[in-house]
């Protein structure tokens, strides 16, 4: 699967160790290594296992959330134009190859 990012700040927490650590702690950022190489390894998002993968709702309505440790969460936007919809209007996860980082952290503080 192809991953991109919302911004230079969570591509470089991403691809680097040792921001991660300082930003996230080792736990956190050894845990969003091994969910980056989960999504890097499945064709589409719902061949994701790991990490509780779970449509969000509310204002996070469209999203796709996977745990992290504590209540941080890697948050993902499929990132296709149009987005493939289900008959009901929501994403359809099976459908999407390509997703972007939007987020990461506790979505509920």
């Amino acid at each position: 699967m192809n991953i991109g990012f919302k911004n230079k700040e969570l591509r470089e927490v991403c691809e680097r160790q040792r921001v991660a650590e300082r930003k996230f702690g080792p736990d956190c950022a050894r845990r969003l290594r091994s969910r980056l190489a989960d999504l890097e390894a499945v064709t589409c998002v719902t061949e994701l296992v790991a990490g509780r993968p779970h449509p969000l709702h509310g204002v996070w309505a469209g999203l796709l959330a996977l745990d992290l440790t504590g209540g941080r969460r890697i948050v993902l936007a499929p990132d296709h134009d149009p987005v493939p919809l289900s008959q009901d209007g929501s994403t359809d996860w099976a459908q999407v190859t390509r997703v972007s980082v939007v987020f990461i952290g506790d979505y509920h503080e």
